[in-house]
């Protein structure tokens, strides 16, 4: 199987952002934290960013002031529970996705 390009990476983000804003558009903190069919499927979601984030290449993605380290990061924070995962601080996450959808919408229109 052929790796993603950079372009379906982008893409890739873009559709996991998505998911995430329709999984949680209308759900409270309370019924994020009590759904745990939620929970799973926004975390893979940020699975999905993280790790497409990971492979876009560096001469891209430095083109454009958005601090990379965190969706990066984030990923490693879900993938590795052993520090414990608070749900709120995933929720958050899923509110704060608007300037990450810009950015890739950007590189997406001025990259591809």
């Amino acid at each position: 199987m052929d790796r993603p390009t950079p372009r379906e990476r982008v893409e890739h983000v873009l559709k996991a952002i998505n998911y995430i804003q329709e999984f949680t558009s209308e759900t409270t903190l309370e019924q994020f934290e009590s759904n745990l069919q939620l929970q799973s499927a926004v975390q893979f979601q940020f699975l999905i960013i993280g790790e497409a984030i990971r492979y876009i290449d560096e001469s891209i993605l430095s083109k454009y002031n958005y601090p990379w380290h965190i969706p990066r990061s984030f990923r490693n924070f879900i993938i590795h529970p052993n520090h414990g995962i608070k749900m709120v601080r995933i929720y958050n996450a899923c509110q704060e996705l608007e300037p990450l959808e810009k950015v890739m919408e950007t590189i997406l229109d001025k990259e591809f």
